[in-house]
């Protein structure tokens, strides 16, 4: 009879605990990967992601940014911030990739 009760307490408790971690790490998601507007209207304009007369390549922010099949064909991404960002089917050939954080990032069928 303990026993049982004792069981019950630390399913509940770890319905509790799960819940708790999903609804966090959920929040954490969404919050995480938002594209900076800015950085993906630069690459859509020039198909780079930096001012040529910075002296060093800011990061470009592009994380959770979806770019399936986009033709970024010599583009220079170099510094970009990729966590997350969806590049299925991108064309990615001849493109600037130095120092890119490419966390989670789908890249199946890239050329």
């Amino acid at each position: 009879m303990i026993r049982s009760s004792l069981h019950e307490m630390w399913v509940l408790s770890m319905k509790a605990t799960l819940t708790a971690l999903t609804v966090a790490a959920t929040m954490f998601a969404s919050s995480a990967s938002a594209a900076d507007p800015a950085d993906l209207q630069t690459l859509e304009d020039t198909g780079n992601c930096y001012t040529p007369s910075a002296a060093d390549p800011p990061n470009c922010d592009l994380s959770g940014a979806n770019l399936t099949n986009a033709n970024l064909a010599g583009a220079d991404l170099a510094g970009a911030v990729l966590f997350v960002a969806d590049l299925t089917g991108a064309n990615l050939c001849v493109a600037n990739l130095d120092y890119v954080s490419r966390e989670s990032v789908n890249l199946k069928g890239v050329i």
